[in-house]
């Protein structure tokens, strides 16, 4: 009778040369909030303990090739088998109806706009697409489809594991990674914010819709406004000379039998007309 002696041990991966690896010797892999955050929300679907697995071969270099489409990241991985295994990492695109209004969103806010624009993930991003209906990263596993080649029936298994953490390293070096995976490129993105952005400021810039074209007022344009009409209200008559006289107390004096004020006035009259300049 033969004795069972456990499963066999596993078998250790081949070891190649020339493949990715992880750019983190130690502690966690990914570096910017946006890869984080893809790592953390596998980690909440109850991965973390089977992704901790990948990062040894992630690290070793044993990913031989990433690539990323739209909805599909596929990793071959090079296990304890000659012929690698295909890791698949799928998600949801969105429509292009819903990326015209993903971009009009964008483009609207300046800020978010001129971030994406200079190469930078706005870090409140995923407030846009929680707005209009949409998340930017999945909320649960079914919006994720991932298997994997290996006769491994755990998900994600190493191979899957370590195509996750060499993902989430592409968007640390580019996070249009991600909204690309989402179904909108680069160029294709930033194009349509450009021509959003633009329409904004032609629409600002616009002349008010009385002001006449430069080509029917060439005549005046270099000549210096004309200045206002003048009032049609009469210019106040003069203030007489001899007005100051009218405001003083009657003086208790007379001047050869007359009113010092009234002796005085014609004195006052003369002098304004002395004042005058000649005609």
């Amino acid at each position: 009778m033969n004795e069972w002696r456990g499963f066999p041990p596993s078998a250790k991966p081949i070891r190649v040369e020339g493949g990715i690896k992880a750019r983190s010797k130690r502690g966690e892999i990914a570096q910017t909030w946006w890869s984080r955050r893809f790592i953390e929300v596998l980690e909440s679907f109850g991965m973390g303990g089977r992704l901790q697995r990948g990062k040894r071969y992630a690290r070793a270099g044993q990913v031989l090739s990433l690539t990323l489409s739209t909805s599909l990241a596929i990793g071959l991985v090079q296990g304890s088998r000659p012929e690698p295994y295909r890791a698949r990492i799928a998600i949801k695109a969105f429509p292009a109806a819903d990326w015209e209004r993903i971009e009009r969103a964008l483009a609207g806010q300046a800020l978010y706009a001129a971030k994406l624009l200079a190469g930078e993930m706005p870090t409140d991003i995923e407030r846009v697409f929680d707005e209009l209906g949409l998340q930017l990263f999945p909320t649960t596993m079914r919006e994720l489809t991932m298997d994997c080649s290996c006769p491994d029936w755990e998900i994600p298994c190493k191979h899957l594991a370590a195509a996750c953490y060499l993902l989430a390293e592409s968007f640390d070096e580019d996070p249009f990674q991600i909204l690309a995976w989402r179904g909108r490129g680069r160029e294709e993105l930033l194009d349509g914010l450009r021509a959003l952005r633009g329409n904004v400021s032609a629409s600002a810039a616009e002349e008010p819709d009385d002001a006449a074209p430069l080509s029917e007022c060439l005549g005046t344009f270099w000549t210096a406004p004309e200045s206002p009409a003048a009032s049609a209200t009469p210019a106040p008559e003069p203030t007489p000379p001899d007005a100051l006289l009218d405001e003083l107390e009657p003086l208790p004096v007379k001047i050869q039998g007359e009113s010092a004020v009234e002796f005085l006035r014609p004195a006052y009259r003369a002098m304004a007309r002395t004042d005058r300049p000649p005609q």
